[in-house]
């Protein structure tokens, strides 16, 4: 640790800041959910679906005001803690002179979209929403950066319970306006975004030294090279939010709002369960990107990676069925449930699981492309994975819907997996980890034959369930992996402390 600084730096750490940031997604996200329950009850299926929609709108147009910074910031803050607060600052700078063209073409398209032109207030809410959320994110990433990600995960859960408490006042008010739910949503981003800023400002302030505009590598000496390099992350920025919401927006296209609900409903519980590999993204992204100059101990962290993801496989299909099964006919109206909507929200979970279990497959070689020394493969992925989703989707829920709503529904859970898998493919490829999956082929036959005998025998409820008891091996080495870990960061700190 340099004298320079007044205080012991705290180094980023993949265990204990994965194990913050998902603990905090998960009652996050249970948060949301009763959030989403409350909406359901509170508001008409086509009005809770114009929300949504709304919601997603914004969140894909205006993500690439985030400019790719914040990324950056994440994978380089670990180099230099002195300089987060100031390229905080920077950043900021930077995405408000980017914001301004968006502004205008944010007004063309809800000029051009009937359904958004009509309800200005709300649009208006969900926009200020949108690019609230985007100013969160470099803070947030400041505080990982500094080894605080437990102070980011309490950003997020005070975020989300004061909107959640804001709905249910709302609701016991007996208020039934769209406007005024978005209106809380927008309260609880606030809070959240003045909660990191007040943190990170906080935690960096006994670093005294200001130092240099490149002390956290090269690319930061100007913004020229600070914008070259974040091109591609900005580029897949603008790009990755359609991975998730594609089908959804085919969907609402083909089927109309109410059916666009009922996915969004189904995809609830799904997306809950992406929060852990997304929080394992997040701390294991300062890892890789702090020994990227070393192949053996990025493969070591990879490896370390694979093994927890592994050990999730039958913890997340097991519990996840078991919980959405029952918790969602509880807490959401019975159409969404009963079928008379074309299909039961738990039915379209249950296919959209399989996918779930890809996505954590891909954790490590996902974040190996974004820590990696060629970004640009990372935009190739995500942009040839959006094309993907896109064009299965249209062609499996154009044709499926047809024949009814019942068959476009699980023609776009089917899309959602199918597009899960080929992401997997595609970022083991473009890492280039073919070596790395090969050297432990049994492993990863064992968790996708297992995982998608599981997912296919909860779907038909069928003794194929059985299948993935292969997965529950796994499970002791995943904690393996995660005490090695600790034990790990402990001998590091002692030998600092020395």
């Amino acid at each position: 640790m340099e004298g320079s600084h007044s205080k012991q730096v705290r180094a980023p750490r993949m265990g204990r800041d994965s194990a913050w940031l998902a603990g905090a997604d998960i009652v996050a996200v249970f948060l949301a959910l009763f959030g989403q329950v409350v909406l359901t009850r509170a508001l008409w299926t086509e009005s809770y679906g114009l929300f949504i929609i709304a919601l997603d709108v914004f969140a894909t147009l205006f993500l690439v005001i985030d400019l790719g910074l914040p990324t950056l910031l994440a994978r380089d803050g670990a180099n230099a803690p002195h300089r987060i607060w100031p390229s905080i600052v920077r950043i900021y700078n930077l995405q408000i002179r980017a914001a301004i063209p968006f502004l205008f073409v944010s007004l063309i398209v809800v000029a051009s979209v009937e359904s958004l032109s009509s309800h200005l207030p709300l649009v208006f809410l969900c926009a200020t929403i949108a690019l609230v959320h985007i100013a969160t994110y470099a803070p947030r990433s400041g505080l990982r950066a500094a080894g605080e990600a437990r102070l980011e995960a309490w950003t997020k859960v005070l975020e989300r319970g004061i909107t959640t408490l804001a709905y249910v006042a709302l609701y016991g008010l007996g208020i039934t306006s769209v406007a005024g739910y978005a209106s809380a949503f927008l309260l609880g981003a606030v809070c959240g975004l003045v909660f990191a800023l007040f943190w990170v400002k906080r935690t960096v302030s006994g670093f005294q030294k200001n130092g240099r505009l490149g002390d956290m590598g090269e690319v930061w000496a100007s913004n020229r090279t600070l914008l070259v390099q974040a091109l591609p992350f900005a580029i897949t920025l603008g790009v990755l939010p359609y991975v998730v919401r594609v089908e959804k927006f085919i969907v609402s296209i083909e089927l109309g709002l109410d059916s666009a609900a009922l996915f969004h409903v189904a995809q609830l519980a799904w997306l809950a369960g992406l929060v852990i590999p997304q929080a394992m993204r997040a701390a294991l992204l300062p890892v890789l990107g702090k020994v990227r100059h070393s192949k053996q101990e990025f493969t070591q962290n990879m490896n370390a990676s694979l093994d927890v993801c592994m050990g999730l496989l039958p913890v997340g299909i097991f519990s996840g069925a078991a919980i959405v099964g029952l918790f969602l006919p509880i807490a959401f109206p019975e159409q969404y449930v009963d079928g008379s909507m074309g299909a039961s929200a738990v039915d379209l979970f249950t296919v959209l699981l399989l996918g779930w279990c890809f996505t954590v497959l891909s954790t490590p070689t996902y974040t190996a492309l974004q820590a990696g020394m060629h970004p640009w493969r990372f935009t190739i992925f995500i942009v040839i994975v959006v094309a993907f989703s896109a064009a299965i989707g249209l062609w499996l829920i154009g044709w499926q819907s047809t024949f009814g709503l019942t068959e476009g529904l699980f023609a776009a859970a089917c899309a959602s997996s199918l597009s899960a898998f080929f992401a997997l493919v595609t970022s083991i490829h473009l890492s280039a980890s073919w070596q790395y999956v090969f050297e432990r082929s049994k492993e990863w036959v064992l968790a996708i034959t297992g995982s998608s005998l599981a997912c296919v025998g909860l779907l038909l409820e069928s003794w194929l369930v059985f299948g993935g008891l292969v997965l529950i091996p796994f499970i002791p080495q995943a904690l393996e992996a995660v005490r090695s870990n600790a034990q790990e960061n402990t001998l590091e700190r002692i030998l600092e402390a020395e």
